[in-house]
């Protein structure tokens, strides 16, 4: 714990990326350097993080120190592009953001095409990585993507066919998914069965319904509400085939949190090659060895671009106060707070600062961004040169 006359003697920075503003390693050297100026003696470490969505591979690559590799692919709508992804040191991961391949940010100079994008440019990533023989395991981090197509364009990718009625081949994207009739796995290739699958979720929406893939996430893709009720049928329908072609339950495909992610991209690789959906903070935390990293620290600094109540469910903040040591002082450096100081106490932080310290434009805001969490991260650890750390949890 910290002590009044001493302070901290180890301090550990471990930040999501404030979005549109600071990247997680840029955010955590700016709370290192905040700490700095009041704890100048203490031992600083920096730890990038992330909740499985965006800023996930770069904060992975950052914490093993690996280095950031791309590759030709296709964004949502089939546009020739360039895509990044990544590999452990010892080459037995592979990391593939999603969002590089079929993401919003790589399609948003033309109108949206909600029925036509598809996942298709994530599986020739996933192409690269079987292609290593030393790849044993590929972490997939989902999260705002383009596209609705319950991940069969990524599949499409790797060999697997969608047929309708009539044994053609069903139109890439969500348009197409109504009139699935039957899978072909034939032509799937040999690797993607022999390697582990787990998908990274920083949501955990069902497939369908009020609270499903094309029902949430689809208006933000150019969804009308005509076609939410395609893509949400649509959705229906390939989980059914899967369900009857694979043996699995279609409740279980149906209800299963966060198979909503991404337009239901943990759909088809779930029932096809056995992938696992977790909580993306759990899986990048094991990643990294946030648990190890934060055993013997006194204080935490983590944060995000803004702190609320999903903040405490599953994301960054959340997974850093799980492992953190009880007796630790974690304290949240934000763009915008927007929990009150019990809900704060109640989730076991010492307190929550925002980086907006009065009135000031969004883009003044975004372009300060790692200066400003710099003097808020300091602002917070002179308050806590003279406090005692938080009372231990129950």
């Amino acid at each position: 714990m910290t002590s009044p006359s001493t302070g901290p003697r180890r301090i550990v920075c471990v930040p999501d990326s404030f979005k549109g503003s600071a990247t997680a390693a840029e955010a955590a050297a700016a709370m290192a350097r905040g700490a700095r100026q009041v704890f100048p003696q203490a031992e600083i470490i920096e730890l990038p993080f992330a909740d499985g969505g965006e800023g996930t591979l770069a904060a992975l690559l950052s914490a093993w120190g690996a280095p950031v590799e791309s590759t030709v692919v296709q964004d949502a709508i089939g546009r020739v592009a360039t895509a990044e992804y990544g590999r452990s040191p010892d080459g037995l991961l592979g990391v593939i953001e999603a969002a590089q391949a079929n993401g919003l940010p790589q399609v948003a100079d033309l109108p949206l095409q909600p029925l036509r994008a598809d996942s298709y440019g994530v599986g020739l990533i996933a192409r690269e990585l079987l292609a290593d023989p030393r790849c044993e395991e590929i972490l997939l981090c989902i999260g705002g993507s383009a596209s609705t197509d319950g991940g069969t364009g990524l599949l499409r990718a790797l060999g697997v066919q969608f047929l309708d009625e009539a044994g053609e081949p069903v139109s890439p994207g969500g348009a197409g998914l109504a009139h699935i009739a039957s899978v072909d796995t034939t032509g799937l290739d040999p690797r993607a069965r022999a390697v582990r699958w787990r998908i990274a979720v920083d949501v955990d929406n069902p497939l369908l319904g009020a609270r499903g893939a094309a029902a949430v996430f689809g208006p933000q893709k150019g969804a009308t509400e005509q076609d939410v009720a395609l893509l949400d049928a649509g959705l229906e329908q390939l989980a059914q085939v899967l369900a009857l072609s694979t043996g699995r339950d279609p409740q279980q495909l149906d209800e299963t949190p966060g198979f909503g992610a991404a337009g239901g991209l943990p759909l088809g690789l779930s029932a096809l090659l056995a992938a696992e959906v977790l909580p993306g903070s759990q899986m990048v935390a094991e990643a990294v060895g946030l648990e190890r990293v934060l055993a013997e620290a006194d204080l935490v600094l983590t944060g995000e671009g803004a702190l609320d109540a999903q903040s405490l469910g599953g994301k960054v903040v959340h997974a850093v106060r799980r492992y953190a040591p009880q007796e630790a002082a974690v304290v949240v450096v934000a763009g915008t707070v927007r929990l009150s100081a019990a809900q704060c106490r109640s989730a076991g932080l010492a307190g929550a600062f925002s980086i907006a310290a009065g009135p000031a434009a969004l883009e003044e805001l975004l372009r300060r961004a790692p200066e400003l969490i710099e003097d808020t991260a300091a602002q917070a650890c002179s308050l806590l040169r003279h406090a005692p750390g938080p009372e231990p949890r129950a």
